[in-house]
């Protein structure tokens, strides 16, 4: 049932009961009057008869009082019969003229009428005097006073049911408004907007609606930027993983070319300079084939240090395992009074790109502690089973400055994003003794999306 339906039916059960006790109460008070009536005035006019018909009994006999009876004629709200000893009537007064010919319904009569009283004179010789009550004027009255009434009401009832739909139905007009605009909101239309309603409360609503929308439509267009905003930083994502792909590809293409052609070369070099200082004997020449041999020991030596930087040549040879042990004998070399230890337990053979980072993680965590951190011991940790592998770098230095995270810093921020993009969770942070240390964990069971 509609609200409209619900709130006429209220207003007109509300009016309805009022108009019933109003009747109710205005036929309470007439029965009551009219019993007052009744009774006081019967009671008055039947004493009053009663002695006036013995005086005139005593003065001429029946035929005065009879006389008498006619002259008076009619008594409001009072019927008068002369009986003789066999019960004939004699006299009857006239029937009243008052409203004549009209009648009141029989339940109301019923329902109105008291105990209608009678008096009874006996006079002299066996006559008798009957005065009775006549009840039917009063209830007309009171019937045309509950007719009146419940006119009255019915014009009242539908003067404020009328009013009362006028109301209700200026009061519920936004409604059918303001489903629209949710159906319209529901359809997407987040730009409309609810008119300006007559009323408090629908001014109210429709202000709360309109802040609803305008709220959906920054929401909605929030969310549609942060997509677009997340579209595109994982477009730029993945370009970075092409680009750290090639990078990757071109580092190790270059230390395969710095080790086969440009490494054979310089050993080439080396030779001939010092086959020319054992051959000559000139001091001059021999000096110069001796700086030539050192210069491209010293060439060689660089070679061989810049080669595990650009990429890991032994990586597919010697495993992740014997790669990392090459690149702390070789740092430990450059760097003697910092203690390097490293300890691994590789179980499973690990793929190209878990080994790739797992290599990469070590290295930035070395390096980092070497030029940054001014350690005097690092630690490497490496354990790998069949389900993940779990590394450690750690540090006695300085310990960690909040600017790794900062625009600009890529080390430690690549090395992150190369470990996330494997499904792997990196974390880096300062030890209570302190230094620093890395953690990363990589799943080697990676779900497909990685």
């Amino acid at each position: 049932m509609k609200l409209r339906t619900r709130l006429h039916l209220v207003v007109t059960g509300l009016t309805a009961l009022f108009v019933i006790l109003l009747v109710t109460s205005q036929m309470i008070a007439t029965r009551a009057r009219v019993r007052e009536d009744i009774e006081g005035s019967h009671a008055v006019a039947s004493q009053f008869l009663g002695r006036l018909v013995h005086i005139y009994w005593n003065f001429g006999g029946p035929q005065v009082v009879l006389g008498f009876l006619e002259q008076l004629g009619h008594v409001r709200s009072n019927d008068i019969t002369l009986r003789d000893t066999s019960g004939r009537v004699i006299y009857r007064s006239p029937p009243s003229t008052y409203k004549a010919g009209r009648h009141a319904p029989a339940w109301f009569a019923h329902l109105l009428a008291p105990g209608i009283p009678r008096y009874t004179f006996r006079m002299p010789g066996g006559l008798q005097l009957v005065i009775r009550a006549e009840v039917s004027p009063a209830i007309i009255d009171g019937w045309d006073a509950i007719t009146r009434l419940l006119a009255l009401a019915v014009l009242l009832l539908i003067a404020a049911n009328g009013v009362a739909f006028w109301i209700i139905e200026r009061a519920l007009a936004p409604f059918p408004v303001i489903v629209d605009g949710l159906e319209r909101l529901k359809r997407g239309e987040l730009a409309f907007r609810l008119p300006a309603f007559v009323g408090v409360e629908a001014e109210a609503i429709g202000a709360a609606f309109n802040r609803m929308a305008r709220a959906i439509e920054d929401s909605v267009a929030a969310q549609r930027k942060a997509r677009e905003a997340q579209a595109r930083l994982e477009e730029r994502q993945e370009m970075a993983r092409l680009v750290e792909q090639r990078l990757e590809e071109e580092r190790r293409l270059i230390a395969h070319e710095l080790h086969d052609e440009f490494g054979q070369s310089v050993t080439a070099i080396r030779s001939l300079a010092q086959a020319i200082a054992t051959r000559s004997g000139e001091p001059s020449i021999q000096e110069a084939a001796r700086l030539i041999s050192n210069e491209a020991a010293r060439l060689y030596d660089a070679m061989h240090g810049l080669i595990p930087r650009l990429s890991p040549v032994t990586l597919d040879t010697m495993g992740l395992a014997g790669t990392l042990e090459s690149l702390v004998g070789d740092l430990q070399k450059r760097h003697a009074s910092v203690t390097l230890s490293l300890r691994h337990e590789v179980r499973v053979e690990l793929g190209p790109s878990v080994a790739l980072a797992a290599y990469r993680f070590a290295q930035e965590g070395l390096i980092n502690a070497l030029r940054h951190a001014h350690a005097s011991r690092i630690e490497v940790e490496l354990c790998a089973d069949a389900h993940r592998i779990v590394m450690t770098v750690k540090d006695d230095g300085t310990g960690l400055t909040g600017e790794w995270a900062r625009p600009g810093h890529f080390g430690l921020r690549g090395l992150k994003d190369r470990i996330e993009h494997l499904g792997g969770r990196f974390a880096v942070g300062n030890r209570e003794q302190g230094g620093m240390v890395l953690e990363a964990d990589i799943p080697l069971e990676a779900p497909e999306s990685t």
